[in-house]
């Protein structure tokens, strides 16, 4: 049986509660965008509030300095002086880590992230909880961003900054908490999914594939995690479920409450009857309802899957109780997330766009969206679709989606790719090779080229791009800042 981490950690599983009205919180690896956010919301609410983590940077040391939240620089068991009444640990912390051993001796009260957003900001609002493998930091934001409009003053917490209003969090004061409901587990002490503990009145699940490999050994495991969030909606509340796929529907059976489908075509209790590119850029949607009513609108997004994205939204806020026709005509204001098909600049006649695609389905889906439906900037034949993509997660790092990967960028005109970064604890022959993927992909007619680094690809780039190219860079990570590198670079060659 694997270690027990209450056990190496110490901490007292009875103490793993939130004290009545604390008034000073201390959050251990304050650092992360929604560790950061939560910080910010317990501070706006009138709480001394303050943390630790590895030195920061902006924008996130900026962030909380604005907020008036100290932050110390690295874990040391004297940041806990003087004691807090609670202490908040992010997923990042582990259970050996000494900050942890000093919480553990002082016996203070400690939660994760996800019981913290749960006790102080969902409470017992109506909690629209977005769920699945792809789609779900947008679909969040969709869910936020109508519910600001409609003037409903929603809580929300979303995986990415909204480009509305630069944020990613907010407590508010209306009947709504829009949350994004990420599988990946809670904290050290709870390896439970996070979204367990978000109390789900409306939950979409828009998806489930395979990820997520460092904690789930198999496609079963994760299947059983989303079968969690299934459990918890009450009966009087409602599932919105992608019908196309199969998982998802074995979850949906589960249910005890309402359960509404949606996909494309007929059948659906939300019919996506029609996506096409729209001629001010995005989309015009034709989806038919429950009653067999359609609605006609457009949204600012490209690509079939993100128009999948906006039917569970409508479907989702009908739930909580707006009208359907004014659900979709929310739709159109949505002003997008940062690195989700995000623009970052034009330079030398090439429009360079940054999106978090990593996992194969993802990359397929983004490239086919940009090629199809093109950009503000950019349309279908200007010119190339060049795709840079660096494999970082724990997951396509590895060997495990070596060939899933070889179909997934088939929209591109060519593609560069970097090696995985941090491989160094993965066996050779465990590890995804980019040159072999290269190679996969031009057998299959795309070109591709595979570079050891992201200097030597950012100058493959650099030589390879020409006026009218969109080059999309697809990370989770910051690929070393390849995006202002390359429009710096494109700059200078114009020049």
């Amino acid at each position: 049986m694997p270690p027990n981490p209450h056990e190496i950690s110490g901490l007292d599983p009875a103490l793993n509660r939130a004290p009545e009205r604390p008034q000073k919180v201390y959050l251990m690896g304050i650092g992360g965008v929604a560790m950061g956010a939560l910080a910010a919301g317990l501070a706006a609410q009138g709480l001394e509030v303050r943390g630790s983590d590895l030195p920061l940077y902006p924008p996130m040391s900026t962030f909380l300095a604005e907020r008036g939240v100290p932050v110390a620089a690295g874990f040391d068991p004297a940041n806990l002086e003087p004691a807090p009444e609670v202490v908040i640990v992010g997923n990042v912390i582990r259970a050996d880590n000494p900050e942890v051993a000093r919480l553990a001796e002082m016996g203070l009260p400690y939660l994760s992230l996800p019981q913290a957003l749960a006790q102080w900001f969902i409470r017992d609002r109506l909690s629209i909880v977005a769920a699945g493998t792809h789609g779900k930091t947008t679909t969040t934001a969709l869910l936020a961003s109508a519910l600001l409009r409609a003037g409903l003053d929603p809580g929300f917490m979303v995986g990415g900054i909204m480009n509305e209003g630069g944020q990613n969090f907010c407590d508010g004061k209306g009947p709504h908490f829009a949350v994004e409901g990420d599988e990946y587990d809670t904290a050290f002490f709870d390896k439970r999914p996070k979204f367990v503990h978000y109390r789900p009145r409306v939950a979409i699940l828009s998806s489930l594939e395979f990820d997520h490999a460092d904690i789930y050994p198999d496609l079963g495991a994760i299947e059983a995690a989303f079968d969690m969030l299934v459990e918890r909606i009450p009966p009087e509340g409602a599932l919105v479920a992608w019908g196309e796929s199969e998982a998802v529907m074995a979850r949906a059976a589960r249910a005890a409450c309402a359960v509404r489908t949606y996909g494309r075509g007929p059948g659906w209790d939300w019919s996506l009857m029609g996506v096409e590119p729209a001629e001010s850029g995005g989309a015009q949607l034709r989806l038919r309802g429950p009653q067999g009513w359609e609605l006609n609108f457009a949204s600012p997004l490209a690509g079939e899957h993100n128009a999948l994205n906006v039917a569970a939204a409508v479907a989702a806020l009908t739930a909580a109780g707006l009208e359907p026709a004014s659900a979709a005509g929310l739709m159109a204001g949505f002003g997008g997330v940062k690195r989700r098909q995000e623009v970052r600049g034009s330079a030398g006649g090439v429009l360079v766009v940054d999106d978090f695609a990593h996992h194969p389905t993802a990359v397929a889906e983004t490239t086919k969206a940009v090629a199809r439906f093109g950009l503000p900037g950019w349309r279908p034949g200007d010119g190339r679709l060049v795709a840079a993509f660096e494999p970082r997660t724990n997951t396509s790092k590895t060997k495990r989606f070596q060939h899933e990967y070889a179909h997934a960028f088939g929209a591109a005109d060519l593609v560069m790719l970097r090696e995985p970064p941090g491989v160094e604890e993965l066996a050779p022959e465990e590890r995804l090779s980019s040159a072999r993927l290269a190679d996969e992909l031009g057998a299959r007619g795309v070109a591709a080229r595979a570079y050891a680094d992201t200097d030597a690809l950012l100058a493959g780039l650099l030589g390879e791009l020409r006026p009218g190219d969109l080059c999309l860079v697809m990370s989770n990570g910051g690929f070393d800042n390849l995006h202002e590198r390359l429009l710096d670079g494109l700059a200078r060659q114009e020049a």
